[in-house]
Formats: C-alpha cells, structure tokens, sequence
C-alpha cells in the first residue's frame, strides 16, 4: 500500500513543481519579502516530501525482501524485512504525528513571554528556571533562539522575558505550554529551608513578521515610543546609548519592549513585529465566541490555574494536568527535554477534534 494518500503527496508535488516555476522567474527578487516567504515554504516541503519518499521506499524495499525471503524459505531475509517494516512504520508515525500541526501558524516561528507570577523572590527564579529552559529546548529542536527582552528580579531570578523561537513548527510545538507553570521545591532563598510554591505564566504567539499578510496597521499617533539603554545580567549588551525600545499602544494597553540589538533601528523594528502580533491575537479574540485557542485560558499565575506542576521536594515529579502524563525525570525536563509533553498534548488536541 502507498503511503502518500493521507499526506496529500500529489498535491504537495504539484505545489513544488510551482514554487521551482517562481524561483525560476527573472523577476522572483523584485519582492523580496515574499521571495524568502517562498523559499522557507518551499524548503519545509521539499523535506516533508523526501520524508514521505522515504518511507515508501522503505516499505517497498521490506516488502519485496519479505516476498523474496518467502519464495526461498530464507529466515534472515524475512527477519530482515520485518525490521525494515517497523522502521517504516517507526517513521510513518513520525510523519502521521506531523499532521497535528495542521493549525493556521502551526508552521511558524514563535514569540514566547514569561512571566514571574505569585511566590514572589521564588517565582522570579522560577520564571528563570524557564526561560533557560525553553532556550535549550529551541537549541536541541535547532531552533534560532533569541532573547528579546528581560526584567531582571530585584533580588534573583526574573520577572519577565520574552524570546524570539525562530525555525519550522516552532508554534505548533510551543502553543502547548501556554498557561501557569507550578514548581514545588525547598526554597533556596528560605534561611528555615521550607519547601515553597512559586507560579509563572508562559504565552505563546505566531511570529506573523511585519503583518502586511495579515492587514494590520499600526497608526503612529497609537503609540509611545520610549528609548532607554539597554541592559543585561553580568554587564552583557549594556550599551551607552539608548538603543533599547519599548512601544506603548494607547488603544489597547499593549507593551512591548526589545533591547536585543545594539541598533536602535533593528530593535525598532522587532518590537513592532512583537506588537503586531499581539494586535493580531487579540482580533482574533474579538472574532471568537470562545477563547482564543492561541492564548488559552486567561488565569490568575497562581495555585489551582496551573497547567503543569514541577515536584522537586518531597519526590521528583512533572505532571502535566491536562494530559495526565506524569515523569520522574524533573532534571531532564528542566533541561529543556519536553518532547513527550508536548506531544502528548498535541495528540490529545487532536483527538478531542475527531
């Protein structure tokens, strides 16, 4: 049996075939925005295709050994054709788990926020705890992970940060830690060493770049524009100049800040990408009856509102609330290990959509 069907391959070849046509026509760069917006479509499903080429031949060349092996009663030939299948059927998965990521902007980069919430001292450690969490995450999925802004704590840890997560699916994968992240551990800030609770919150939204797909328009007289110098933990990025940027949208109350750059233009320029698309989840917002499934539910970063917990004290423990999938592996987890979490996430999403 061919594998392609589910996968719409015919259709994903034809679209190929069209995007070499473009790449092929003198007049490709002329645009240049949607240039490379083509070239990134192409290149995610020029992969997706060899994949699915690959596992068909995979299946093909099992099949034809196991008839083979059959034909001469060759038991090595059929064993063989045996783990030719399950490694078929191994990639087939892979293949048929990529279509959970089938949402709108699935398929983009991410801008992830934390956010320091009750627990005070503790939590902002924890919102640091996070923040390096989620950068060695992006770095094992080989992920361009940028930091994009950061409150430092008043005494350790964090109160805010947000990160730029650019690669293929980096939305789809990162939409599923949208909510309140509880730690339980002995507090290292505690001189009685009793054990503390401390909360922060990550949001997740498409990287949609400058928004001119998308229609949104940002009328300069909306917003306050305050430059100040940029700052970093350990004296790092600290500019003498006032290259950093925060952008105040009067309308809606939306802030966002950038110093990532040591340019002011290009730190400009990134934080109305950040506002462009917080403008753009909240029209989605107002066009839904429900929540918006890209920012999830709206709660207080506190106990009961928690979409995850991390026990380091008394036992080791992660124990994702929606899921029910539970795993001792705290430190592997913190260390940007996330992969069954989130996809048992995703998988239980789409189930509850069949």
């Amino acid at each position: 049996m061919s594998c392609g069907g589910i996968f719409d391959y015919a259709g994903k070849r034809e679209r190929l075939e069209e995007y070499e046509i473009a790449t092929g026509d003198p007049s490709f760069w002329e645009d240049n925005e949607r240039a490379q917006k083509i070239l990134r479509e192409q290149s995610t499903l020029k992969k997706l295709v060899e994949q699915i080429d690959d596992v068909q031949q995979t299946i093909d060349d099992g099949r034809e050994l196991y008839e083979l092996g059959r034909e001469e009663s060759d038991t090595e030939s059929i064993v063989e054709a045996w783990e030719n299948l399950g490694q078929a059927d191994a990639l087939l998965g892979k293949l048929e788990f990529r279509r959970m990521l089938s949402g709108t902007h699935d398929e983009d980069s991410a801008l992830l926020s934390i956010n320091a919430g009750a627990g005070g001292v503790d939590s902002q450690d924890w919102a640091e705890m996070l923040l390096r969490m989620y950068q060695r995450w992006g770095e094992r999925q080989g992920f361009d992970v940028k930091v994009l802004d950061i409150q430092e704590g008043d005494q350790a840890g964090i109160r805010g940060a947000d990160l730029a997560i650019e690669g293929d699916y980096a939305y789809g994968w990162l939409r599923s830690e949208i909510g309140v992240h509880r730690l339980v551990r002995i507090s290292p800030f505690d001189s009685q060493a009793r054990r503390q609770t401390s909360f922060a919150s990550i949001m997740v939204l498409p990287d949609l770049g400058d928004g001119k797909d998308f229609e949104i328009e940002v009328n300069p007289a909306d917003l306050r524009v305050d430059k100040y110098r940029a700052s970093g933990a350990g004296g790092q990025h600290v500019n003498k100049t006032e290259s950093a940027v925060r952008l105040t949208h009067e309308p809606t109350g939306i802030v966002v800040a950038c110093q990532m750059e040591r340019s002011q233009h290009k730190n400009m320029a990134t934080a109305m990408r950040m506002l462009k698309a917080k403008l753009w989840d909240l029209e989605q917002q107002r066009r839904s009856d429900e929540i918006s499934a890209l920012e999830g539910d709206k709660k207080a970063i506190e106990w009961g509102s928690q979409i995850r917990s991390y026990v380091i004290h008394p036992y080791q423990q992660v124990n994702d609330h929606r899921t029910e999938l539970k795993q001792g592996n705290v430190d592997a987890v913190l260390d940007g290990d996330l992969g069954s979490y989130m996809e048992a996430f995703l998988l239980m999403q789409g189930n509850a959509g069949k």
